[in-house]
């Protein structure tokens, strides 16, 4: 265990909680669990508000019960304050908080000798906090802080400590003349953090807005450049709701043995910074999709499908976010429609994509992304079976699968991917087919390489050895960038 000093055994030590002791704050993370719980209730926020902040956070703490087990600590001041309390040093949880909550995070770590927090109508931060320490404390103290508001406590204590201290805090220390006696740094850089927040690497789904224009062989610049804003708008919208979705799991996202390390649920991000984010990001989107119908109009004004039965790039981009939304809230714990939402969010991409180019559908591609992104969407609830049984568990949580589901699984994902290759098959056979390749007969060989991926993957799944996520596993796993290449020079062979 490190050397952090001499104790100093007759000065309470005092510990703020939000930002601080703990990474996140407890008064966002209790509005995000009322949200998934209880969505309704939250209509009831601004009157809580108007009662005073004690209030809110005290009626929040009725709504619900927060898991104080599995927050996102500090564990380098986790361990000072153990060795602290190793040495008989008094150690005092000091917040803002309800106090309720407080004392149930004090009872968990089981390292405080007493609890000063928010009663329902004395909000304890800034100089209520400081009055209360001088009420307790005549002999003085030392305190351990993060933000702005606890500048006033760090300049009237003993021995100033900050943990994760924000970048306000530190430019008023540093105008106060005050050095801390110790700093317990302990998150992800913000960049890498928000670059895992984003997902970026999920805009690979994204790229299906261009299959319905290289299927055509359709190459023109014009519309290449419609099809790359709509991947634009497309990757900027399924950014933030990707955020949406991970402040909404952020506390069943703790619970979980990878999923604790995303940015909101490590507490690396802010609730805060995360709304402001998803909210620029929806508008930059809003403003690509209403301006693409202009570019296309302007630049290729042949392209432009109408008619009542063509939806605009704008609308299936809204029925894209309506689906995602609506998974996030509620559909991803339906068993089954999870899937079919899923798998159905895939061929809405290839619609889009339609829509952006002015490229129409072939219903021989709609049929074959049904049961191709079907097969995918069973997959990837297979893994996360596969792996939760690996760990000893029985029920999928917040998922509503069970163990005993694995087989059926495999049977539905693996039936909708061979039926996927036998409308490739099809298609083949077809004349339409020959309308666009003037070699159809070499186009059979993109069956074999499809059976063959699509066989390892399941293959993977069942052996436990596969990414919860098949897009993660398709860019990045090596043979299956290979049989890509192949499925490339195949329908080049073929044109």
């Amino acid at each position: 265990m490190p050397n952090y000093g001499a104790p100093q055994p007759d000065v309470p030590l005092c510990v703020d909680l939000d930002g601080t002791l703990v990474k996140s704050d407890t008064l966002y993370d209790s509005t995000l669990v009322l949200a998934r719980q209880s969505p309704a209730t939250l209509l009831r926020l601004p009157g809580w508000l108007l009662q005073g902040k004690a209030a809110l956070k005290q009626h929040l703490t009725d709504a619900v019960a927060l898991d104080v087990e599995h927050l996102p600590y500090n564990r380098a001041l986790l361990q000072y304050l153990e060795q602290q309390h190793a040495t008989g040093r008094p150690i005092y949880l000091a917040t803002a908080a309800d106090l309720r909550l407080a004392e149930r995070v004090a009872a968990h770590l089981g390292l405080f000798a007493g609890v000063l927090a928010s009663d329902g109508t004395l909000n304890l931060a800034g100089s209520n906090k400081l009055a209360a320490f001088q009420q307790r404390f005549p002999q003085g103290f030392s305190y351990i802080g993060n933000a702005s508001p606890d500048l006033c406590l760090l300049q009237a204590c003993q021995q100033p400590m900050v943990a994760n201290p924000t970048a306000g805090l530190r430019a008023r220390l540093r105008s106060a003349g005050i050095r801390p006696a110790l700093v317990f740094e302990e998150r992800e850089a913000p960049l890498r953090a928000w670059m895992r927040a984003l997902r970026l690497h999920q805009w690979a789904k994204n790229a299906l807005l261009f299959l319905p224009l290289l299927l055509a062989h359709t190459f023109q610049r014009t519309l290449l450049l419609s099809a790359g804003t709509a991947f634009l708008a497309f990757g900027l919208c399924a950014s933030a709701t990707y955020i949406i979705n991970d402040l909404l799991d952020v506390e069943s996202d703790r619970v979980h043995p990878r999923k604790r390390r995303r940015p909101f649920a490590a507490g690396d991000l802010s609730v805060q910074a995360g709304v402001a984010v998803l909210l620029l990001f929806f508008a930059a989107s809003a403003t690509l999709a209403l301006a693409l119908p202009r570019l296309v109009r302007h630049l290729a004004p042949e392209r432009v499908l109408d008619g009542p039965y063509h939806l605009s790039f704008g609308v299936w981009l809204l029925v894209y976010l309506a689906t995602t939304l609506a998974y996030s809230l509620r559909l991803k714990r339906a068993v089954l429609v999870d899937v079919i939402v899923l798998s159905g969010l895939y061929t809405i991409r290839i619609l889009a994509g339609g829509a952006a180019t002015g490229v129409a559908i072939s219903p021989w591609l709609g049929s074959f992304s049904i049961f191709f992104f079907l097969s995918l969407a069973f997959v990837k609830r297979f893994a996360e079976l596969e792996a939760l049984r690996e760990r000893g568990g029985a029920i999928a949580s917040g998922r509503g699968y069970h163990i005993q589901d694995l087989e059926q699984l495999r049977s539905f994902g693996t039936s909708a991917g061979y039926v996927s290759v036998a409308v490739l098959t099809l298609y083949i056979s077809n004349l339409a087919a020959a309308e666009l390749y003037g070699h159809t007969s070499r186009l059979w060989l993109l069956v074999p390489i499809l059976l063959l991926w699509l066989s390892r993957l399941w293959m993977l799944a069942s052996r436990g050895q596969l990414d919860e996520d098949p897009v993660v596993y398709a860019v990045t796993d090596r043979r299956s960038l290979l049989l890509g290449l192949l499925v490339l020079l195949v329908v080049l062979a073929s044109l």
